[in-house]
């Protein structure tokens, strides 16, 4: 049975929220056959997967392709929905010894679902079962999924169970929209999806049982390996291999190959030091391997006398690192993130780039650091407990604020690329010594995903140490980040826990941006009332400081709360006063206010009108930005499809898709991808707007934005419903009901209303 169709039939299961029983049920089947068919060892009849998608409030029709090939048999080549991930670190170099405990887990996954290896800190858990991991690949295709749990991290809160599912589900190809918000159901499809997968999970750095217990697999084929300093007595069916010390002769084997040879000396003793702990070696190797002019007898001078314990040797390769390096590891062990880069590091340690580049490169030599990407570094955690002891008595505050101070310059540097018509009056006291080369549009947006989780820690560790200037600046510069590919709730929490901080800066205009991006948010995800007294505040603000842009803008998006309320005329009324405030060099204020009064008199059926107000401003758009011009061709795609010429509307909306894709925003080519659909409709291509539709609502259920999710499915029902599908149709007014209902929509629900009645 094709993959792709077994996936596509479990998404149908989730969006029911159904038990398999209630499902047999609804469908008139039975739960061992929906069983096998969710699992792909079966193919469905045509009859099941319709029950199913209406069920689910889903066409079927897209679906029929992949059914009949289904019905045909094994493919030559199977179109995979999601791709397969290997998210597993750099296998470590020179593994040595743990031969016995190596053939136990390798073993332990053709027999079992879950091993847990514990062992105290620096023997060697995460190495050994990456290693393992490693040579298990081959039999593991479904996947490689890795997820640092931060159970003894230094500095780190440790990763919850819910987050922990929500990275897990999404690395397997979930979109945000599929994965529900409380740990059970979380835990249930995690289960079920690894059910029908062939997948290795490694869970490093468990807390406890506790901590893992909800990540465990249930039936399948799945091989999870748990890391932790505990024992999982309390988890029933689980493997246990516990690490100790290496044995004499494999902690002198992975010394001798660690420092690149044997030298005159006891070897005995350095071990007995190092307490043949495989991190202690390493670092204790190290320090040998740089020196060539060393014995042995040379380097146990050069451990600390008296009482014995590991962190002597961490001390004695500390004491060896000149200051520079020395200061550079005591601030690594500050950084809030995963990883640092070494233009970030730079920043921290406000030095030039090639000196930062250095010093890491120092402290990789002497594995005090690691590097598993290139130019990008990370610590173990007994590391960084040893590099934050070591900076203890200092300030942290000066060297967070120079690394905020680095991605808010990253950030700005994006923003250039993107024209953001409110003012942003970000302030950066300190800029970072260098920054990478974002002048180009798709480097600049990979290098705000790579960095977009090290952004979003250090932000909350700027509010957390009430580091102002970043905590607020990082907060307003994620608009571009959650606008792109969705996020608005969490761009809303953003803002409300740095508001605090916008109010101490004593800055009037960036608290005006403040609350107007916050009100904007607050209005994106339907609480309309929350929203209008903060755009209010925000414009009162404006007009203060004599920002005439933003109280244009600000009448922007109070004249869109109207429309959303319904009130067309008093949202064009409001846009009539923001026109008339800007003066004509603004171009890229009048472009966003002209497309908003475009929109509103398309909705009172004053196509013409409509059509010349947005006509005047798009080769201005074409000046400034893609995603302007988009705007634009929105407008005008459907005041001409209100005007009849539904071939212009259908040109005008795939340009408007191209213009996003090109510039990858995913939520934007979705709002033109449905007016393209509608105008299919219109010349009476009900399959394609069908097709289209559907295609809508995978890039909205990835994005996990409930109200656009709405706004999707209710054309999508117009056009079953135009189809003469009344029981699809039903459907989808049902789900964007339910949607509606869930998350507060008001202004939707009584639309979702009376579609369900026509429909029903």
């Amino acid at each position: 049975m094709s993959e792709e169709l077994a996936w596509r039939l479990r998404q149908l299961r989730d969006l029911t929220g159904r038990s398999l029983r209630e499902l047999a049920r609804d469908v008139h089947g039975s739960s061992s056959s929906l069983s096998r068919y969710f699992a792909g060892q079966a193919v469905p009849p045509w009859p099941t997967v319709v029950a199913l998608c209406r069920t689910a409030g889903r066409d079927p029709r897209p679906l029929r392709e992949v059914w009949e090939q289904a019905k045909e048999g094994p493919q030559t080549s199977t179109a995979v929905t999601a791709p397969v991930r290997n998210d597993l670190p750099h296998d470590i170099t020179a593994f040595t010894g743990r031969r016995a405990e190596l053939d136990a887990l390798l073993g332990a996954a053709r027999s079992t679902s879950v091993v847990a290896i514990d062992g105290m800190g620096g023997v060697g858990k995460s190495a050994l079962a990456v290693h393992a991991a490693h040579l298990l690949t081959a039999d593991f295709p479904g996947g490689q999924l890795y997820l640092d749990l931060h159970g003894f991290t230094p500095g780190r809160e440790r990763v919850e169970p819910a987050e922990a599912l929500r990275v897990l589900l999404a690395a397997l190809g979930l979109p945000p929209g599929r994965i529900p918000d409380g740990v059970a159901e979380r835990a249930a499809l995690w289960r079920s999806e690894l059910a029908t997968r062939r997948v290795i999970v490694l869970l490093d750095n468990a807390a406890d049982a506790d901590h893992v217990r909800d990540l465990l697999p249930g039936a399948g084929q799945s091989f999870v390996v748990i890391t932790s300093r505990r024992r999982m007595v309390e988890l029933d069916g689980v493997q246990p291999i516990s690490l100790d010390v290496l044995s004499t002769q494999e902690a002198a084997q992975l010394f001798v190959t660690s420092a690149g040879g044997a030298r005159p000396g006891d070897v005995g003793e350095v071990l007995r030091r190092c307490g043949n702990l495989p991190l202690a070696i390493r670092v204790a190797a190290a320090r040998l391997r740089h020196r060539p002019a060393w014995t042995l007898d040379t380097l146990v001078e050069r451990l600390r006398e008296g009482e014995l314990a590991v962190s002597d040797v961490f001390e004695m390769s500390l004491r060896q690192l000149d200051p520079a390096q020395r200061r550079m590891f005591g601030l690594l062990g500050l950084v809030p993130g995963e990883d640092i880069d070494g233009y970030g590091a730079a920043a921290l340690a406000g030095i030039p780039l090639a000196n930062a580049r250095s010093l890491l490169e120092d402290l990789v030599d002497v594995h005090l650091v690691q590097e598993p990407a290139a130019g990008r570094y990370r610590m173990h955690d007994l590391l960084r407990q040893a590099a934050r002891a070591g900076a203890a008595a200092a300030d942290p505050v000066p060297a967070i604020a120079r690394l905020g101070d680095y991605y808010l310059r990253g950030m700005l540097a994006v923003k250039k690329l993107v024209e953001i018509v409110i003012s942003m009056p970000v302030i950066v006291p300190q800029p970072p010594p260098a920054l990478p080369d974002l002048a180009d549009h798709d480097t600049a947006v990979d290098w705000m995903d790579t960095e977009w989780a090290n952004l979003t820690a250090t932000f909350s560790l700027a509010v957390e140490l009430r580091i102002d200037a970043p905590a607020v600046g990082l907060g307003q510069l994620a608009l571009i980040a959650h606008a792109r590919r969705g996020g608005t709730a969490q761009l809303r929490r953003g803002l409300e826990v740095s508001m605090p901080a916008a109010e101490r800066l004593g800055e009037p205009r960036m608290l005006a941006t403040h609350r107007y991006l916050l009100g904007a948010a607050l209005m994106r995800i339907g609480r309309l009332e929350e929203a209008m007294p903060e755009l209010e505040a925000a414009r009162v603000l404006m007009a203060a400081e004599g920002d005439i842009v933003g109280q244009a803008i600000t009448l922007e998006q109070l004249a869109e709360i109207r429309l959303y309320a319904g009130d067309a005329a008093g949202a064009a009324d409001l846009l009539r006063q923001a026109t008339a405030l800007l003066p004509p060099a603004e171009a890229a204020a009048r472009v966003a206010v002209c497309t908003g009064l475009g929109q509103a008199l398309v909705q009172l059926e004053e196509y013409e009108e409509a059509r010349e107000i947005v006509s005047e401003v798009i080769e201005a758009a074409r000046g400034l930005d893609r995603q302007k011009e988009r705007m634009c061709l929105d407008v005008l795609g459907r005041a001409a499809l209100g005007l009849g010429d539904a071939q212009t509307a259908l040109d005008l909306s795939e340009q408007a898709v191209a213009l996003s894709r090109a510039t990858r925003h995913p939520i934007f080519e979705a709002t033109s991808l449905t007016d393209a659909a509608v105008a299919l409709r219109r010349l009476g291509r009900a399959e394609e707007a069908t097709a289209t539709h559907a295609e809508v609502m995978r890039i909205l259920e990835r994005a996990g934005e409930p109200h656009r999710m709405v706004r999707g499915l209710l054309p999508y029902a117009q056009a079953c419903l135009a189809a003469g599908d009344r029981d699809t149709a039903a459907g989808h007014f049902q789900a964007a009901l339910q949607l509606a209902t869930a998350h507060g929509l008001t202004y939707l629900v009584s639309a979702a209303r009376t579609g369900l009645a026509q429909a029903s």
